[in-house]
């Protein structure tokens, strides 16, 4: 494994929205940030990577392991919270050099720097991410105005107040 990432840590970090459609937001939130990291981190690091959700909001008879294109996801089912997990995997590690761990939780980032993993904010590391692979906008023809949640995310994150 060479990245680590707390999915609700970067969730809530990064903004990405939940889009319209059937199951619960944070469902459809979950699904749109796996959609989103699909595009931000390169092909070939997509296979090594492994994003972990705490396990009691999982999807009732969901498996707690399983693909996401070729990302690994995982829900703490049998942990108190997605921060046991994390440590058990950075733990775990035989490489944990060439780990990066993505969480903003310090608990989190203690135990990579333990193992000489690189340990990275959630809001930086997407911040990074974003700069070097932009995220593409469909054919890039306007779709419409902007719902206000949308105009007070863009905002954000070119540093105005809403």
């Amino acid at each position: 494994m060479s990245l680590l990432i707390d999915g609700y840590n970067l969730l809530h970090a990064s903004g990405v929205l939940a889009p319209e459609g059937r199951g619960t937001s944070l469902e459809r939130a979950r699904g749109a940030l796996l959609d989103c990291l699909q595009r931000l981190i390169d092909p070939g690091e997509q296979s090594r990577t492994t994003v972990v959700f705490d396990g009691r909001d999982a999807p009732p008879g969901l498996p707690g392991r399983w693909r996401h294109g070729e990302l690994e996801v995982r829900f703490a089912a049998r942990h108190r919270e997605a921060d046991e997990l994390l440590e058990e995997l950075i733990e775990a590690d035989n490489a944990p050099r060439q780990l990066t761990v993505v969480s903003s939780d310090h608990r989190v980032q203690r135990a990579a720097r333990r193992r000489d993993a690189r340990a990275v904010d959630s809001d930086v590391w997407f911040r990074e991410q974003s700069r070097q692979r932009p995220l593409s906008v469909g054919d890039g023809k306007p779709r419409g105005p902007l719902s206000d949640d949308e105009v007070e995310r863009w905002l954000r994150e070119f540093g105005r107040d809403a």
